[in-house]
């Protein structure tokens, strides 16, 4: 049975996983950054500090069990912000010190990768993941937990932050991926043709920075009031191209590396939009394809719990020197 700690963003959150079955997952959301249009770091930190004991006693109540039946803990080291990472990391450690139980250091990539295994405990390795957030937007082979291959990943914007920065052109609030997704269900897929970016010597690496540009210059030369009466169509062909452009080069890689298995990670992964054309193309071609549930796509402690049982079960732990590295690779 192993807790799980995520502090790595703006989601303070504890679970409880005993092998593949989450007895509890809290998240606690921090709305305060709304008003900014995007996280305040020190403001991060803080809120995290003032909810980490009370999500740890809901953590555990929910899931009916005492803290002594804990067997180990699991913590996001990074990536991340540092400031929101360091009050995971030493809430843990202060966890771990007290009541000798294993400290499991986690990498916050492989933690999406591995909250698949959360539904779906059937994957076999290996497989190819397209990890999408607002922070990543990378293609991996996975060949077993631990064991990883990076195809290729954004050179500039990530797709989430693609998502973002498009709803704030638009006027829409933070964050704006699910807003723009609910939105785009009324529009027009074909109603404006944004760029899908190709980068010279990568093909597998994307780009949305030009995306973002698009966007603002359609909406400056057409108007706010145009934006405004246009925002159904104007949205639906957005994501279009983000979609779009996620779907061509990660089911490219697919072929290539002749990889049967599919799985998908990360908050972007929860789109509608995504999903459904995903779907249709690996039935097209044959391939066998995983989402994890919607609780699961976006941060949360489970994922981190899930992928510290693996090290668990390998007497992989980490020492209480464990430090929190802001742009740790996978």
């Amino acid at each position: 049975m192993i807790l799980g700690i995520e502090s790595s963003c703006d989601e303070t959150s504890i679970a409880v996983v005993k092998n593949n079955q989450v007895l509890s997952n809290v998240v606690s959301s921090q709305l305060l950054h709304q008003e900014y249009g995007g996280v305040v770091p020190e403001f991060a930190s803080r809120e995290h500090m003032k909810n980490i004991n009370k999500v740890m006693d809901q953590a555990l109540e929910k899931a009916d069990v005492d803290f002594s039946a804990i067997n180990g803990i699991a913590v996001t080291r990074g990536p991340g912000l540092m400031g929101a990472l360091l009050v995971g990391l030493s809430f843990a450690k202060g966890l771990s010190l007290a009541s000798g139980k294993p400290l499991i250091g986690v990498n916050h990539i492989e933690g999406h990768i591995m909250a698949n295994f959360l539904d779906h405990d059937d994957i076999q390795y290996p497989f190819l993941c397209l990890l999408v957030s607002g922070g990543h937007t990378m293609i991996v082979e996975v060949e077993e937990h631990g064991s990883y291959k990076l195809i290729g990943q954004s050179v500039d914007d990530a797709a989430g932050e693609a998502f973002d920065k498009g709803g704030k052109i638009l006027h829409l609030t933070y964050p704006a991926g699910p807003i723009i997704d609910k939105i785009a269900k009324k529009g027009d897929r074909k109603f404006h043709y944004f760029p899908r970016a190709e980068i010279k010597n990568r093909e597998y690496g994307f780009s949305f920075s030009g995306l973002k540009t698009s966007l603002y210059y359609l909406v400056k030369n057409k108007g706010r009031q145009w934006a405004k009466d246009n925002m159904d169509d104007i949205c639906a062909s957005y994501q279009e191209a983000i979609v779009d452009a996620l779907k061509n080069k990660f089911f490219k890689a697919a072929q290539e590396y002749n990889i049967q298995r599919l799985v998908l990670a990360g908050g972007v992964a929860a789109n509608s939009r995504l999903r459904e054309t995903f779907k249709k193309q690996a039935d097209k071609l044959g391939l066998k394809i995983y989402f994890p549930s919607l609780e699961f796509c976006t941060d949360n402690a489970a994922m981190i719990a899930r992928a510290g049982l693996e090290d668990y079960r390998k007497d992989n732990y980490s020492s209480l020197d464990l430090q929190a590295i802001p742009n740790l690779k996978l």
